[in-house]
């Protein structure tokens, strides 16, 4: 950016920027404590709301969080590297490994919530895993909250055919090795195929607090849908990602 664009910033996007730069030089490390609205207000000769408003851009940024009676610091987490495509291949899940180790890298990663239920089909849901009437449109529901290094940072909900998945150990909070798609292999349901879509949104005030969102971080929305070798759908998993917790990566043949 040149001086002439620098200057034409508002003033609370150039004292982010001094802060945000100062950050990536390492001045101020993770879980530091950054200049207070106080201190930014004498040292750049700003109004408080001015001041405020930089600190802002840093929070929804999620490279800072404020501690309520503390201050603002920055966010000392990092981030989870997920592999779309290895996580998801069958030398994961087929060798009784989940397939949120690979998310993990070495660090601890644990499902502190689960919740197994059936429940009537969302219309949309019925139509993927094309569940007919005669079926009661009625499906396994698991909705879970991963949590690494103690921080929540997934909030995942699997949707099955509950007629499929009946008395079987994806009905129970835990699945055995391997997790559903091991389970859905021993019942000739092998997943062969899988469809990710990917968006972002500002999280819903149950979601940010599941997450323990700061303020102004959205979240990402993964839509996973599993197929069997006859191409039929056997599972839909929605899931909500804290956003400055995670980096997608995909990695394919040309």
């Amino acid at each position: 950016m040149s001086s002439r664009d620098a200057g034409r910033q508002p003033k609370y996007q150039r004292i982010a920027a001094e802060l945000r730069a100062a950050i990536e030089a390492g001045e101020y490390g993770p879980g530091e404590r950054l200049p207070g609205e106080n201190d930014l207000m004498a040292a750049h000769g700003v109004a408080r709301m001015t001041a405020r408003q930089a600190l802002g851009v840093l929070q929804a940024e999620g490279i800072v969080e404020a501690r309520k009676g503390a201050g603002v610091f920055v966010r000392d987490f990092k981030p989870i590297r997920r592999r779309g495509i290895e996580r998801l291949a069958h030398a994961q899940w087929g060798e009784g490994r989940s397939v949120w180790e690979a998310d993990a890298a070495g660090r601890e990663l644990l499902v502190d919530s689960v919740e197994v239920s059936e429940e009537g089909a969302p219309e949309v849901i019925a139509g993927v895993l094309d569940l007919a009437e005669g079926e009661g449109e009625k499906v396994c529901v698991r909705r879970r909250r991963y949590t690494l290094d103690g921080k929540p940072v997934l909030l995942a909900t699997s949707y099955l055919p509950a007629a499929l998945v009946f008395g079987t150990p994806i009905t129970q909070p835990d699945t055995g090795p391997g997790g559903l798609y091991a389970r859905l292999a021993e019942l000739g349901r092998k997943p062969v195929r899988f469809r990710e879509e990917i968006r972002s949104r500002m999280p819903s005030a149950d979601e940010a607090e599941q997450l323990a969102l700061p303020s102004g971080v959205p979240v990402m929305l993964v839509a996973r849908t599993a197929f069997d070798a006859e191409g039929a759908a056997v599972e839909v998993n929605e899931m909500v990602l804290d956003s400055s917790a995670y980096v997608l990566e995909y990695g394919f043949e040309a």
